[in-house]
């Protein structure tokens, strides 16, 4: 009798240790396109990054190693998708395999701006679908959930076999608009037909006009954009430009010129994602704009700023979701009367 009560008490001891180390661990890896977002994502969540030892050989081939233990953890891989982007999604995609190799328990991509993400359709013949390309290849590596920031096409969340978490960069843009313009001289303006819902909700949340620039582009002619014609009144107005992305700003500058032709006092522009391919930050200093607010999804080096910019974090909105996620929460929650 006295042998089977040991035997007992050492069995409750070995579940009481089960229990206590399989409770839910919360890891955050970074990649090295943008390592200060994923730093203050972290402080936001009061974590440390994992220790990761990456590196790039002589030939090119990148190599990545975990120094701490991965096994039953649930981890968020944070990756900016800037120049050279190939380079930096293959990092990711190595970095989801090693931790998958790895045991983790559940790994999630947090990609703020999705590579490819322009490459969501066929629009003409024999043309790649490299969106739904760069979900596979997630997938291939291992990973269980998608988390971005205001994706180019809404239709890139069914590309992904499993959960996509599609955040919202408005209320972060939303809040400092409302601190740093008048509403009763505002106009929000679409860029282009395709930003027209998004811009929509733009005016309905500032209780302020809705305006349209029509343009047409030449599918043969990257990066050159034609303004046709401004639906909506414009004259007098203060213009906000809302889009999801400056690349090389050629788009803006030309709508901008547009607006102000068109009698606006002034042209805001507000987007997500400062991509800012050269020559964008020479000519989005136009006397056409007036200010340009973006987020950082993505790094700016120095050399890319310039006076008339301002860069909002994002970084405890991605904490806040990583949070829910990993609580077992509502992402969608989060942006409820406030996207």
């Amino acid at each position: 009798m006295h042998l089977n009560n040991a035997r007992l008490n050492r069995v409750e001891t070995n579940l009481s240790d089960i229990t206590s180390t399989g409770e839910k661990r919360l890891l955050v890896a970074s990649g090295r396109a943008h390592p200060q977002l994923a730093i203050d994502v972290a402080a936001a969540l009061g974590t440390d990054l994992l220790p990761t030892d990456a590196r790039t050989f002589a030939n090119g081939e990148l190599y990545v190693r975990y120094d701490d233990s991965v096994r039953g953890a649930d981890v968020f891989v944070i990756q900016s998708h800037s120049a050279p982007i190939n380079e930096w999604l293959m990092e990711q995609l190595i970095m989801v395999d090693a931790l998958k190799r790895a045991s983790a328990k559940r790994i999630t991509v947090v990609a703020p701006f999705y590579p490819y993400a322009r490459q969501d359709k066929k629009g003409r013949g024999r043309e790649p679908i490299s969106a739904r390309l760069v979900a596979d290849l997630f997938k291939a590596a291992g990973a269980d959930r998608i988390m971005s920031v205001d994706l180019h096409a809404a239709q890139i969340q069914g590309f992904f076999d499993g959960p996509v978490d599609h955040l919202f960069a408005m209320p972060v843009l939303l809040a400092h608009m409302r601190t740093a313009l008048d509403p009763s001289m505002l106009t929000v303006v679409s860029p282009d037909m395709g930003r027209v819902r998004v811009a929509d909700i733009w005016s309905d949340k500032l209780g302020v006009p809705l305006a349209i620039i029509h343009k047409r582009r030449d599918p043969l002619v990257p990066n050159q954009v034609s303004v046709h014609e401004i639906v909506g009144d414009v004259s007098g107005r203060v213009c906000l430009l809302v889009d999801d992305l400056i690349d090389t700003g050629r788009t803006i500058v030309a709508a901008s010129e547009a607006l102000k032709k068109a009698g606006a006092l002034s042209v805001v522009v507000a987007a997500t994602h400062a991509v800012f391919s050269d020559p964008a930050s020479e000519i989005l200093q136009s006397d056409f704009i007036d200010s340009v607010v973006v987020t950082d999804t993505l790094p700016l080096p120095v050399e890319k700023r310039f006076d008339k910019l301002t860069i909002l974090p994002i970084a405890p909105l991605i904490a806040r979701a990583i949070h829910e996620v990993f609580e077992d929460g509502s992402v969608t929650s989060m942006f409820d009367g406030d996207a």
